[in-house]
């Protein structure tokens, strides 16, 4: 087990003051998943020497998959066998057919049952097509056949943003049972992606009470990303409250956390570590502490005095570092330092304080966008920037993002080619073969059902024209726009297939191709289903391959990040400042990608992506003015990847 992150700083044994669970947090959620996995196998395997059947308590969505993914590889490497195995799952959607692919059923086939030999006659999941009148007898049966088992020896848990656990929702309460539920407006939101649209999503599910997640001998809950970090703080640390069922696993006899990094960065020893214990003061802590006393007293960076520092439990860092003065000095210098209108070096300049440096100029920068919109969303005025300071800028577009495009828009597009080939050809007065095909697929789709091929290729062709116009309007010429299409996302469902040396390959052949001065990437990895983390892996691999090469000494990497969050402001290592005239044209090119203009952020708020983008963007110039710096409309962030 690693906890690299939470001892960066903090001097002698971990401390855990602030966390009512125990937690365990490790470098990234591959080797958690891994440890959990082995975990399972050994309690499997103690079981069965014993002659005793091991119940296992499953859950579904993106926290597990990591797990099920090394527990299938040890059934076929290493002889593990799920025969005395009892599973089950937590929860399912009401109503659902088991064979559609949002199913949990089909979930658990498709990640677990279908590599092992666990008997199908011990696999447990709650019934979706039950008739209404039958859902509570049924319920009633599901938790005597628990029961019946001696109850659950293990039970693998993840966490929704509002805090559920299976699908318990704020307030269900302490000895709820298995029952039938109400999901969540949040809940639904964060769904809606796996059933095409959120009109699609049930609104019922019959879920595992917490109750009877409570009565598990022992318990894993796993959270993976940013995403999850904000929740899980108050899961941990907060009062126990129906608010956030979660809490209630403050008061289980053996329970477990297991984070990666991302997901454990607002815990107080990651975030606060001073609060709880000695620091070694490096120069990125002494920013953080810095700009968070700037932001819990309201005050710019250089009027922060010793008593604010002794009054805020930073007494040990004025003592080793101070006084005030010399802290904010130099913590207001490396703010400033990180702005820069130049964000590819100014040529004939000393760069000896700049973010990026001098020559070559011009440089040659390749920009990785996950998705077709993710350039102009995150990074649209640095790359305008780019485009008019004279640099050589490379688009890759990574994935195709055709799941994202709505059915309406592909008919739109279709009624269009069709009338536009009667339109030029007189002799054509009937429908094509490929229009009434369509058609007639759309017509008789169900909710979530997967798009034929030819509909999966024209959204594919939509998105890309969509990338051409938005690279087009900020300078971006064509033949320097590259669609890799790597295969993990071409499945054809929200659920993607796993990173392979295939996908690996294309982000190779592309930097040798380019041999880049500036790679810019999305380092965040908190949208819902995984794209981005596997698009920054894969481009971690290549440059790992590359790096020998002599092109590559001199490439900089640089990771913004998209919609979903920005980097904290310690973090930044170079802020590109935007006028109001270059938010306005950054808004414009987000929209030329029309088919995603009106979708929504997750969230309580209705409100569209790209808006968050612009507001997020607005508040980090915001920050950067109320702790002491210039006053800018808004700011694009990076931070350097050092590989």
């Amino acid at each position: 087990m690693t906890e690299k992150l939470a001892n960066l700083n903090v001097k002698g044994k971990v401390e855990r003051k602030y966390e009512k669970l125990y937690t365990n947090i490790f470098e990234d959620s591959e080797s958690a998943a891994v440890w959990i996995a082995e975990e399972i196998a050994s309690l499997i395997r103690n079981k069965s020497k014993r002659g005793e059947v091991c119940v296992l308590g499953l859950a579904t969505g993106s926290s597990p998959v990591g797990v099920y993914k090394e527990l299938a590889r040890m059934h076929k490497e290493e002889g593990l066998s799920f025969k005395n195995v009892v599973s089950f799952n937590l929860d399912e959607y009401f109503p659902m057919e088991p064979s559609r692919v949002q199913s949990y059923v089909y979930f658990m086939n498709e990640h677990l049952f279908n590599h092992i030999d666990i008997p199908k006659e011990n696999i447990n999941i709650p019934d979706g097509l039950i008739d209404i009148k039958d859902v509570y007898h049924f319920c009633q049966s599901y938790e005597q056949k628990i029961l019946s088992y001696g109850g659950i020896d293990l039970q693998l848990l993840g966490i929704g943003r509002t805090g559920h656990v299976g699908f318990n929702e704020p307030g269900s309460g302490l000895n709820s049972p298995t029952r039938l539920i109400s999901l969540d407006s949040i809940t639904m939101a964060d769904a809606a992606g796996d059933f095409h649209a959120l009109e699609n999503v049930p609104r019922r599910a019959i879920t595992m009470g917490v109750g009877t997640i409570m009565s598990a001998r022992k318990i894993f809950l796993m959270a993976w990303g940013e995403k999850k970090a904000s929740i899980i703080q108050k899961a941990v640390e907060g009062p126990v409250t129906e608010s956030i069922p979660t809490t209630f696993l403050q008061e289980h006899p053996d329970i477990e956390i297991i984070l990666d990094n991302a997901a454990a960065e607002d815990l107080t020893r990651i975030k606060t570590p001073w609060l709880i214990t000695d620091c070694e003061w490096d120069i990125k802590l002494i920013k953080k502490a810095s700009i968070w006393l700037c932001q819990k007293l309201d005050k710019p960076v250089l009027k922060l005095t010793d008593r604010d520092y002794n009054d805020n439990g930073l007494g040990d860092l004025l003592a080793t570092h101070g006084p005030a003065y010399k802290i904010n000095i130099d913590v207001f210098n490396k703010l400033q330092h990180t702005i820069t209108g130049w964000p590819g070096g100014k040529p004939n300049a000393d760069d000896s304080r700049r973010p990026e440096r001098a020559k070559p100029h011009p440089k040659k920068v390749l920009v990785f966008s996950p998705h077709p919109d993710d350039d102009v969303m995150a990074m649209g005025g640095t790359l305008m920037r780019l485009v008019e300071q004279g640099h050589k800028v490379y688009v890759a577009y990574q994935t195709s993002g055709n799941i994202a495009v709505p059915d309406d828009d592909v008919i739109r597009f279709v009624d269009f080619a069709d009338n536009l080939n009667v339109e030029f050809d007189q002799e054509q007065k009937q429908e094509t073969k490929l229009y009434k095909k369509i058609r007639t697929f759309f017509k008789n789709k169900k909710a979530g059902e997967i798009d034929i091929p030819e509909v999966r290729k024209i959204k594919t062709l939509i998105r890309e024209g969509e990338s051409k116009s938005a690279c087009r309007f900020v300078g971006v010429p064509e033949k320097n726009i590259h669609f890799l299409k790597m295969p993990f996302y071409e499945t054809g469902t929200i659920k993607k297939g796993s990173l392979e040396n295939e996908d690996i390959q294309l982000v190779v052949s592309l930097l040798r191709e380019i041999e880049p001065h500036q790679v810019y990437a999305a380092g965040d990895l908190t949208d819902p289903h995984g794209t981005h983390r596997k698009c920054l892996t894969a481009i971690f691999k290549a440059l790992d391959i590359v790096k020998a090469e002599k092109w590559a000494s001199s490439c900089w990497v640089w990771l913004y990040r998209g919609a979903w969050q920005e980097w904290e402001t310690s973090e930044v290592d170079m802020a590109v400042p935007l006028s109001p005239d270059e938010l306005l044209k950054k808004r414009n090119a987000i929209f030329k990608h029309r088919t995603q203009k009106e979708l929504l952020f997750p969230g309580h708020e209705q409100k569209e992506i790209w808006r968050h983008s612009i507001e997020r963007n607005k508040a980090t110039a915001d920050l950067y003015n109320r702790l002491g710096m210039a006053e800018y409309e808004a700011f694009e962030a990076f931070v350097r990847y050092r590989f």
